[in-house]
Order: C-alpha cells, then sequence, then structure tokens
C-alpha cells in the first residue's frame, strides 16, 4: 500500500500534545514530518513522563506517544539566521503546523503571511485553544483548562457530585485530530495552500454531540449522568461478580431478549418498563432488578451470552487488559531507541486495504536529524 501522503513535506513546529498528536496521524499516513525544535531543549514533552531516566535523557514517555517516524531538526527561530532557514524550509514544504498562543510566530517574524509570501501553496496550521481571532486568544491552551471551558466537564461525573475532567487529555486529541483531518483536506485540494485555524474549545464541542444539540435545539441542558445513557433504558454500566458490565440495550426487542434472558419476564408486562420513555423514568428501579441477576455471574459470561442473543454487552475492562486487544490488531509497534531502551507506542488504530499504518521509524533524539535534513534542502556542509 502507498499511504496516502506520501510525497508530502510538513514542518511540525508544535509542542507537548494537541500539535504533535496532529502530525503523529499526518506521519502514519505517510508524510515526511521535520519536527522544528528549540536547540538544547527541544519540545516540553521530552522531559514528560513517568519515567524518570528516559526524561532525563531528553526522551521523555509524554514525547515518545506522539512522535514516532519524524526527524528533529533544530533552529533558533529568535535567530535571523534560524528565521531565514525556516523560509528556506518552508519554500520546498507542503504544509507547516504550529501550536504556539496566536501572534507569537508573527512576533518571531515567522508567521502564516511571510510564509505563504515565500510559498503561496504552503498549508498553514495554526492550532491553539480558542482560536486565532476569539476574545480568549490570549489564553494557555491547558486540556484541563479547555475541557472546563468548554463545558465537557460539567457534564461528566455522577449526578449531584462535582464536574470532572476526562481520565485523558481528550481536549488536545481532538483538537490534534481535527486539525490533522483540515490539513489532510488541503493537501489533496485541486489548488492546495491556505491558513487554518483550529480552537481545541470548538474542536471539543463539536464531538459532544446531542449534549450541544439538545440544548441548542430543545433547550434542555446536559447534566452528569455517570455511567448512564439517558437517552435510553437499560443503558448503562452493571456490577457482575467480578466486574463491570456495559449494556446497550437500546432498542425495544433488546430490552425484551435481556429480560427474557435474565429471568425478569414479569417486567416486560410492568407499566413502569413498557415503554422506553416509562423504563427512563423508572431507571433506578430497573437497573436494580437488572443488576441482581448480573451479579450472580462473571461479566465474560453475560458478554458472550448476551452478544449471542444480539443483546450488546462488553466488559469494562482495564487498560492493561484493552491493550491486550489492541496488540492482536497490530495497533502496538515496538521501536528500539538510542541505547538499547525498547518501546511498545500504540499507532492511530487506522487501516487501509487491511494494512495497519506505520509511522516509519522510532521517535528522534532532540537534533537527530539537523544535518541530513539541511543537506536534503541544498545547504552546504560548510553553510550547515
Amino acid at each position: 500500500m502507498k499511504a496516502p501522503l506520501s510525497g508530502k513535506r510538513i514542518l511540525d513546529l508544535t509542542n507537548v500534545l494537541a500539535g504533535p498528536f496532529c502530525c503523529h496521524q499526518l506521519a502514519h499516513l505517510g508524510a515526511d514530518i521535520i519536527k522544528i525544535e528549540v536547540p538544547g531543549s527541544g519540545d516540553l514533552a521530552r522531559q514528560l513522563g513517568q519515567d524518570e531516566e528516559l526524561s532525563a535523557r531528553n526522551m521523555g514517555i509524554s514525547f515518545l506517544a506522539p512522535n514516532p517516524g519524524k526527524r528533529s531538526v533544530t533552529l533558533n527561530l529568535k535567530h535571523e539566521d534560524g528565521k531565514a532557514l525556516l523560509k528556506r524550509l518552508v519554500r520546498t514544504s507542503d504544509a507547516l503546523v504550529e501550536n504556539f498562543r496566536p501572534g507569537v510566530m508573527d512576533r518571531l517574524g515567522v508567521g502564516a503571511e511571510v510564509l505563504r509570501q515565500e510559498n503561496p501553496r504552503l498549508v498553514y496550521c495554526a492550532i491553539s485553544g480558542f482560536g486565532m481571532d476569539d476574545e480568549l486568544r490570549k489564553r494557555p491552551a491547558y486540556d484541563q483548562i479547555v475541557q472546563g471551558m468548554a463545558g465537557a466537564m460539567a457534564i461528566t461525573g455522577t449526578p449531584g457530585g462535582d464536574p470532572l475532567r476526562a481520565g485523558w487529555p481528550v481536549a488536545d486529541t481532538v483538537g490534534g485530530l481535527t486539525a490533522a483531518m483540515a490539513v489532510s483536506a488541503a493537501l489533496a485540494a485541486d489548488e492546495p495552500g491556505g491558513v487554518i485555524d483550529i480552537s481545541m474549545r470548538d474542536s471539543l464541542m463539536a464531538t459532544m454531540g446531542w449534549a450541544v444539540s439538545n440544548y441548542l435545539v430543545g433547550g434542555v441542558e446536559a447534566v452528569p449522568a455517570g455511567n448512564e445513557n439517558l437517552t435510553s433504558a437499560p443503558s448503562a454500566a452493571y456490577r457482575c461478580s467480578d466486574q463491570l458490565l456495559n449494556i446497550a440495550a437500546n432498542k425495544q426487542e433488546q430490552w425484551e431478549i435481556l429480560a427474557k434472558h435474565l429471568g425478569l419476564e414479569h417486567l416486560l408486562d410492568d407499566p413502569r418498563f413498557r415503554r422506553r420513555v416509562d423504563r427512563k423514568a423508572n431507571r433506578v428501579e430497573m437497573n436494580a432488578a437488572v443488576e441482581a441477576v448480573l451479579i450472580t455471574r462473571p461479566a465474560a459470561e453475560w458478554e458472550d451470552e448476551l452478544n449471542a442473543l444480539g443483546v450488546p454487552a462488553g466488559q469494562v475492562l482495564s487498560l492493561p487488559q484493552a491493550l491486550d486487544q489492541a496488540r492482536k490488531a497490530g495497533q502496538i509497534a515496538q521501536y528500539t531507541l538510542k541505547g538499547g531502551r525498547e518501546a511498545e507506542l500504540f499507532r492511530t488504530g487506522i487501516k487501509i486495504d487491511g494494512d495497519v499504518l506505520d509511522a516509519g521509524g522510532p521517535p528522534p533524539e532532540l537534533g537527530e536529524h539537523t544535518d541530513e535534513v539541511l543537506a536534503e534542502f541544498g545547504l552546504s556542509d560548510s553553510e550547515i
């Protein structure tokens, strides 16, 4: 399989997660990602992650995850020679992605307008917390701040409890995915080029679906519902003898099959549970009856039986359990870092024509490819 973005060159001027995660997708899709980093320190994520030995040598776990397959070049963009070099790289590149605060690239003298004069076909993508023109544009784009400002935390948690953040940096990753989609589309245009403005807040809110549209269209404000699906019942996480089991009996026939299989046929004639709207109004009583049966056996047994009957069900797995499944699907890559350290990193979840996408190499050491890349762009040894 020829990767869709094979032959495209993208300059990655990003740090930590939203921008690197965008370019992580593009690298797996075949683009040549040249990561431009600050000399000496590089991407801040190089010092982050729960392995002190890796962080101490500028290869922190937080950096490793979204940076396989990229080439690292160090440039000092506060120096005139560094700015001149960036412009030189831009002339024969297809796209540039950055996630500085709005205005930083302009103050450095290498903003979108300047760089697109060097290359009018350049796709320039800026990722920030709130967008380039928003009144909050100067705010820092930390994931948890954005989750709160997007209203996502307000609808996450248990009824009556405090708002909760998602257990992973969802605003960063959704912002990065949105940017990757936009860059890919722009590169495929008949006439490539343009400035893409990605707001992490707006990208996250765009994924909130019914929570947003129920309010905009129906005037109904979303509330925290824990593990309940407020649009249907029974649709929740139920205790079994060993762990939780998610059941989504959203259709009437699925509820009827579930009730009969659990020996709860008598509930089918109970006016409190006859229709979906009735079950939603009386979900506490219904869930108690369902869970009283499920708790007698292990979740895996119920999962197999219910799915065989056409009732969607799945165990609430630990992360290690889920990774075992992903490994079987080929979604975990193995790399050997300099020094011999082995690292397993997740790919993208994408397959094309049955092939798992591969980034082509491990995450780079800081500045590892500076000489190589500058030579490719026509600089002599003495210039380098």
